[in-house]
């Protein structure tokens, strides 16, 4: 039995986790996979329940599941709370030690009339962007007052090593090539992340690196995406850039994540936002956590053959022309999440009958 929390969260999240979880449970039945799911409050919804954005028997069940599946957290409601919603997702990363996050950007071929760029920019695109999510300026010293503030921006040289190996072995697993991005000519800390990202090359020498400025890479992912196959960086940047791409695919929407660590569960969840104004409309696009829901079964539960026909599926409904008000059109997000699961079904019959095909022929063969 492998056990799944969901945090559904706020806004647009009770929506498309429903969706994804959904394709999980169908995966789990037909494949005899054993996931079990239980769902907790996470987020705004928390603190009006709790009182906090991460009650205690979230993080217990977090801590002790096998992977985390979240929707979204966060709203203006939440803006005068004492401790908003976002301060519980950056204790709970830090509580699973979760220091790596995965943010793949691919172009599907066929879809490239989605982006609102050139066909000629994102035809083929396909960046896994590997952020560092523990340290950098969101985790620094904060001070606020009323004629100065400051955020402290930290890295050590284990933190820039332990996230340059997961980069440098993605790659490896790709196309071999880590661009990694900073701010070297400004700031200390870029400074001596170049520095060690560079020695931890030296044990990888069949990856190719680059170094590149914040600034130029913003321009490159979006004028030359086909330059990058896995992009390095620190947190702020990451989180910028990975957002900044979501226009060669033509929506946010359609972005998934994960988050690991050395060793516990991940935590997977789309790269939007809550989008509240959206809540309760079924108008949501749930691409992003299906997505993710694919990565929960590979990088978090090691099942790549679940993983794949989850992708599959995804990526047939939108080549089918099935989609949701962001990208165009005007399937609801219950419609495209159904229409995922038809697609999954039709696959998870074919392996039946492959499987069986299998069996006879052993068994013609005694």
């Amino acid at each position: 039995m492998r056990n799944i929390v969901l945090l559904p969260g706020d806004g647009v999240g009770p929506e498309v986790t429903r969706e994804a979880a959904a394709c999980l449970e169908m995966i789990s039945d037909r494949c005899s996979l054993g996931l079990t799911f239980e769902e907790h409050d996470f987020g705004g919804i928390a603190i009006d329940r709790h009182g906090t954005p991460l009650p205690a028997a979230t993080l217990a069940a977090c801590q002790s599941a096998d992977a985390v599946l979240l929707g979204a957290i966060g709203g203006p409601e939440w803006d005068g709370a004492p401790e908003r919603p976002e301060a519980g997702l950056l204790k709970l990363r830090a509580a699973l030690g979760l220091f790596a996050n995965l943010r793949p950007t691919k172009v599907l071929a066929g879809l490239e009339h989605l982006s609102p760029l050139r066909k000629q920019f994102v035809t083929a695109a396909d960046v896994m962007v590997v952020r560092e999510l523990t340290g950098g300026a969101y985790f620094g010293e904060k001070r606020l007052e009323a004629d100065m503030a400051s955020d402290l921006c930290v890295y050590t040289r284990a933190e820039i090593e332990r996230i340059a190996h997961i980069a440098f072995e993605t790659a490896r697993a790709r196309r071999g090539r880590v661009t990694s991005v900073d701010k070297a000519n400004v700031l200390s800390s870029s400074k001596l992340w170049r520095g060690v990202v560079g020695e931890v090359a030296t044990d990888y020498q069949d990856v190719a690196l680059e170094h590149l400025y914040v600034d130029a890479a913003a321009m490159a992912v979006i004028m030359a995406p086909r330059r990058f196959d896995v992009i390095l960086t620190e947190n702020m940047f990451g989180d910028i850039l990975s957002d900044q791409m979501s226009a060669l695919v033509g929506s946010i929407g359609l972005l998934p994540s994960a988050s690991i660590g050395a060793t516990g569960p991940g935590l997977f969840e789309p790269v939007h936002g809550s989008a509240p104004d959206l809540a309760g409309l079924d108008t949501a696009n749930p691409a992003g956590a299906i997505a993710s829901a694919a990565m929960l079964l590979e990088a978090g539960l090691g099942l790549r053959e679940a993983a794949v026909m989850l992708n599959d599926a995804l990526e047939a409904t939108l080549r089918s022309g099935c989609w949701t008000a962001d990208l165009g059109g005007n399937a609801r997000c219950s419609e495209f999440g159904a229409k995922v699961r038809d697609e999954l079904a039709c696959r998870l019959t074919g392996r039946d009958a492959h499987l069986e095909l299998i069996a006879m022929n052993r068994g013609c063969c005694g």
